[in-house]
């Protein structure tokens, strides 16, 4: 229970690498708020446990974030803890990629983390110890082809953290990013219909063409991530700053 009595909060709480730790958060003893665009979602997931609250909330949308961050913490207390997760992924060659693509995939993956994570800052006293936590990707680490709003994005958030490590250095707060390989969530089952159709395979050969973007060309379980998430959290992290933290069976 290292977490008790502290509040959590969870952008893209109600599935894949967010409900797993949203869940595992609540495990530990925090008062975890979840947030997403879908009611239904983080309800089926705050029935798991007592100490997840659903927040209905859209990173793209300033209020949104503004309002439902503050309700959040009048509700349950500073958040000291920060998960901004919330993201969607998308890609085309770059040619075809128009501005509307490339600013709907900046004002979730990019404006989303901004506004999240100032929203929770400006809950915390001067002395208040705290853990802001962004979940970018290894595109955020290497190029992508066919998804470059996507890298862009990604590359972007994790500048953000080193920012804001330097800028907030002399408070007990870090800022760092997880940026995991290829997890197998919803979002990635989702594209295995298209990818059997492109390559004339079954299930599991699309899901082998996926996992060759990990070095272990296996999908990695979304308690990888969750595991590595709970010690950037811990007391033990408190000087763990400004960093980056690669997921994907084997160097990038």
């Amino acid at each position: 229970m290292e977490h008790a009595g502290k509040h959590a909060l969870v952008t893209g709480g109600g599935t894949g690498i967010g409900k797993g730790i949203a869940i595992a958060l609540a495990e530990a003893g925090a008062e975890v708020t979840i947030t997403g665009r879908r009611a239904d979602k983080l309800e089926e997931v705050a029935a798991l446990n007592p100490r997840l609250h659903a927040l209905v909330m859209d990173v793209a949308e300033e209020a949104s974030v503004r309002d439902g961050v503050a309700q959040a913490a009048a509700s349950r207390g500073p958040v000291q803890i920060c998960i901004a997760n919330a993201g969607i992924a998308e890609g085309k060659p770059f040619g075809d990629t128009t501005l509307a693509d490339w600013r709907r995939m900046m004002s979730t993956n990019l404006d989303g983390v901004f506004l999240t994570l100032q929203a929770a800052l400006a809950t915390l006293g001067p002395n208040d110890t705290g853990r802001m936590i962004v979940i970018s990707s290894i595109a955020g680490v290497r190029g992508l082809k066919n998804a470059i709003p996507y890298t862009a994005s990604k590359h972007a958030v994790i500048g953000l953290i080193h920012g804001l490590s330097e800028e907030y250095m002399k408070r007990p707060i870090t800022f760092n990013a997880l940026c995991p390989g290829y997890v197998d969530t919803d979002i990635v089952r989702n594209q295995l219909p298209g990818l059997m159709k492109r390559f004339g395979v079954d299930e599991q050969g699309a899901i082998d063409a996926i996992a060759k973007g990990n070095r272990s060309r296996n999908l990695l379980a979304v308690d990888e991530t969750t595991s590595a998430l709970m010690w950037l959290c811990s007391d033990g992290a408190r000087s763990f700053n400004g960093q980056t933290v690669e997921i994907s069976g084997g160097q990038v």
